[in-house]
């Protein structure tokens, strides 16, 4: 599943295709990401999988153990070559992240999208400020 809909308030990131731009918000509008929004997602993913933890024994005792999943997932590796020099090694990047993005549950993509505040448009509640909504036509 691609950000499609989501919007953030970074200023200034443009969208794989026809970005929306009002002011301080933009829209994330298609079928995936670019380099900066892939590169923001990756970060706010490795941050959300360091994060979890699990009980494992240890000589035994049980500790609990930080999560890497993020290093299984090769996420240092993939951050990196969204941070390359080179275009070709970028592009591939991003291919490789719309892949895993696509393999994520939806609670840990709502996770990375809650970390990164972006949010579906279509969501939110009318008395939400970020809402773009006009209100219903009055009869």
């Amino acid at each position: 599943m691609s950000p499609d809909g989501i919007r953030h308030s970074m200023t200034g990131l443009a969208a794989a295709t026809e970005p929306v731009s009002t002011g301080k918000v933009t829209t994330v509008s298609g079928n995936g990401f670019n380099e900066e929004t892939a590169l923001q997602a990756a970060e706010a993913l490795a941050g959300v999988l360091a994060r979890r933890t699990h009980r494992r024994k240890v000589m035994g005792q049980e500790v609990l153990v930080p999560g890497q999943l993020g290093d299984a997932l090769r996420l240092p590796q993939l951050i990196n070559r969204l941070r390359s020099r080179q275009q070709r090694q970028r592009d591939r990047a991003v291919e490789d992240f719309e892949i895993l993005w696509d393999t994520l549950s939806n609670l840990t993509r709502s996770q990375v999208c809650r970390e990164l505040d972006w949010y579906d448009p279509r969501e939110l509640s009318w008395e939400d400020k970020r809402s773009n909504r006009r209100p219903p036509p009055e009869s």
